[in-house]
This record gives C-alpha cells, sequence and structure tokens, in this order.
C-alpha cells in the first residue's frame, strides 16, 4: 500500500477534525473525562498523532502530558502517583504522551527498573485503570506500531535534520539495538493489561498520515453519540465607525519581505 499523500491526508483529516470539535463540545457539556494514551516505539509516530487529535481543540480543556523522567522525590512516591495529578477534571480531555507504560517499555528495557518493579507494574496496572474506568473516565490505550526498517529510517533522519535534532537522545540510540527485546516487553504487557475495561488496540504506524486518520476514526467510534451543535450566537453590528489601530512610541515591525 502507497504511503499517502500530504493532500489526501488533509482532505481526510478535515471531517475528522469537525468531530473531535464535536466531541469536545459534547465533554464539556457532559463533565465527560477522557483520557488517552499514546504509546509505541520511538519515533512511532506519537507526537504527530496527538497534534493531530488535539491541534483544533481548546488548549484549556485538551491537555498534553508528557513527562520527564522522575526526580529523587517521585522516585520514593507509589509509581502510579506522579500520573494521577495529571488525570483530567470534568469536561476535560488528556492526551497521555507516553504514560505509566514506561514502567513496562523503556524502563524494563533499559534497565531503569528491576524485575520485581515490573512484575509489580504489570499487577497494579489493571487495577489502577479499572479505579479510573469505575469512577466514569473514558480510557482508551492505543499502541503505534513500526517495522524496524521505518525506525532506522526515521532516526536517521532526525539526526540528520537540525530542527528534529532534539527529538534524538542517548536513549534512543541505544535502543535501537533492542528492537527485539522491546517487542518482547510489549508482548508481556499486553498479556497482562489488557483487559474488557481497559483494552489496548494497536495501530499500524508504518504510514504515519494513514495511522493518525485510523487512529483518529477509532477514538471517535468508541464514543457515544457526541454530536452537539454549538450555542447560537448573535454577532450584532458595532454601532459605531471600525477604530483604526494606534500605536506609543513603539513602532509595528514592518512585513517581512518576500521575493
Amino acid at each position: 500500500m502507497k504511503k499517502l499523500k500530504g493532500k489526501d491526508y488533509e482532505r481526510l483529516l478535515d471531517p475528522l477534525e469537525e468531530e473531535l470539535v464535536s466531541m469536545a463540545r459534547w465533554a464539556r457539556t457532559t463533565g465527560q473525562r477522557i483520557v488517552v494514551l499514546f504509546e509505541g516505539r520511538d519515533t512511532a509516530g506519537k507526537g504527530g498523532a496527538i497534534r493531530a487529535v488535539s491541534q483544533r481543540l481548546n488548549p484549556r480543556q485538551c491537555r498534553i502530558v508528557a513527562l520527564s523522567k522522575p526526580s529523587e522525590d517521585e522516585q520514593t512516591q507509589w509509581y502510579f502517583q506522579r500520573y494521577a495529578r495529571h488525570l483530567p477534571s470534568a469536561g476535560e480531555i488528556v492526551l497521555f504522551d507516553r504514560s505509566w507504560y514506561n514502567r513496562a517499555g523503556v524502563e524494563k528495557v533499559m534497565g531503569f527498573a528491576s524485575d520485581a518493579q515490573v512484575e509489580k507494574f504489570l499487577e497494579e496496572a489493571p487495577r489502577f485503570e479499572r479505579m479510573l474506568v469505575d469512577d466514569g473516565i473514558l480510557l482508551l490505550k492505543y499502541w503505534l506500531t513500526t517495522d524496524q526498517e521505518q525506525q532506522e529510517e526515521r532516526l536517521a533522519e532526525r539526526l540528520e535534520d537540525p530542527l528534529k535534532r532534539w527529538k534524538l537522545s542517548p536513549i534512543d540510540l541505544a535502543a535501537r539495538e533492542k528492537y527485539q527485546a522491546y517487542t518482547d516487553a510489549r508482548e508481556a504487557m499486553l498479556a497482562a493489561t489488557h483487559t474488557d475495561h481497559a483494552p489496548w488496540t494497536l495501530v499500524d504506524f508504518n504510514d504515519q498520515k494513514r495511522g493518525r486518520l485510523t487512529l483518529i476514526r477509532d477514538l471517535l467510534d468508541r464514543l457515544p453519540d457526541t454530536h452537539i451543535d454549538p450555542p447560537p450566537l448573535e454577532f450584532p453590528e458595532l454601532d459605531h465607525a471600525p477604530i483604526a489601530e494606534s500605536y506609543g512610541v513603539l513602532q509595528p515591525i514592518a512585513d517581512y519581505p518576500v521575493d
């Protein structure tokens, strides 16, 4: 299957964005709380997928959570504690760019967590998620899949592109030789945490544009009917002529010259 071209992607994304805006309006109106986890290998496309979901939504309502490594204090806390503080209030949508599943993935494979810690996590995660779901949170968990060949191409692109170089870390490079180890860790994680109350959905992200569309369509289809018409707003005419902008001492910057 050929990769989706940009113009086709934008054409197919437009109606989905309208549905996402309606979903956000529904969540705000009903007080629903939505949590979406985006997991996957390095370069799988988590950031792009999150942007595709959130770019038309109010950032005061739709929050993106991408936590750095835990501080010394956080390392002494209950493992789920630093994630729990970012859970949504009524009407909010929270998108986790990696989540508590770090423990079953990168921490396990790279040796940042002991076998006992990983085993404890796999036992506790379904119970933690059961509490979220029982409290009324809508929880969706996505794993973005990508072949090693695609991963290598994307890592090389990040290395060569100065605008993407910040995305590349020593951990990413060290993980290149552990592709199979990540696969094994993922399969163990799925076996322990794919539950009726919080199932996993795997999405093919070898073609990232097609993957984003697939994920968004699935996300919307998992929700009840979210269509709510926006409240009517009047736009009366001004009772005076439009006022021209005025400036103080500082002058506005002139338009940037375009050849």
